[in-house]
């Protein structure tokens, strides 16, 4: 009879919780608890940071462009005030897109594509298209844009194998687009082409020798 007691006595010493061990698993259980909510805000506030994103889709995202070019050691004013959207990849490949053709007038007059593609790394813009400058009765595409580096009072203009510096100043602001120019860009008097004839010879001595 007293051996049964012991037996008891020692089960029911067993079966309790000691408070040291109950504060162990009260701690552990709120450390997991903290974990799970720690994780839970962080999946919560993922979305909320993509807000802040740009959208592509976005109107206010033709304002960023203007802003991209000096980036690049470029100034803003290569494009005109009628940007609606653009693209850019990693690789500098990028996509303009203007709410319609028009021409700037610079030294030379300048005539601007609805769409407008190349590639942008720092100082320069290659493979481009879109982009065309007069002299007198004829348009030349230009192939790609570029300052010196450092970067100094001039920029370059690309037209097949004849680089064209013109004054950097001009393109530092952003200009508003005209009508395209196009249509009767050989227009006046044959009087008037002729007297013109020495001119262009000097602005093709010009393009070859710069």
């Amino acid at each position: 009879h007293e051996r049964s007691l012991n037996n008891q006595r020692t089960l029911s010493h067993n079966s309790q919780v000691s408070p040291s061990s109950l504060s162990s698993q009260q701690s552990m259980a709120l450390y997991l608890f903290s974990l799970t909510l720690l994780f839970s805000l962080a999946l919560l506030a993922t979305p909320t940071l993509s807000l802040f994103e740009p959208d592509p889709d976005s109107d206010s995202i033709s304002s960023t462009v203007y802003e991209l070019l000096p980036k690049y050691g470029l100034p803003s004013g290569l494009l005109p005030d009628s940007v609606t959207n653009f693209t850019l990849s990693d690789d500098g490949r990028f996509v303009v897109y203007l709410s319609k053709p028009c021409t700037i007038e610079f030294d030379y007059l300048v005539y601007y594509e609805k769409t407008i593609s190349g590639r942008i790394g720092y100082g320069s813009i290659t493979e481009l298209e879109g982009i065309q400058v007069k002299r007198f009765f004829l348009w030349f595409d230009v192939d790609e844009i570029k300052v010196d580096l450092p970067p100094n009072d001039s920029i370059y203009f690309k037209v097949g194998i004849i680089n064209k510096k013109l004054d950097i100043d001009q393109f530092k602001t952003v200009h508003s687009c005209g009508d395209d120019g196009v249509s009767g860009s050989c227009g006046g008097s044959w009087m008037s082409f002729l007297q013109q004839i020495p001119e262009m010879m000097n602005e093709a001595e010009m393009l070859i020798t710069e």
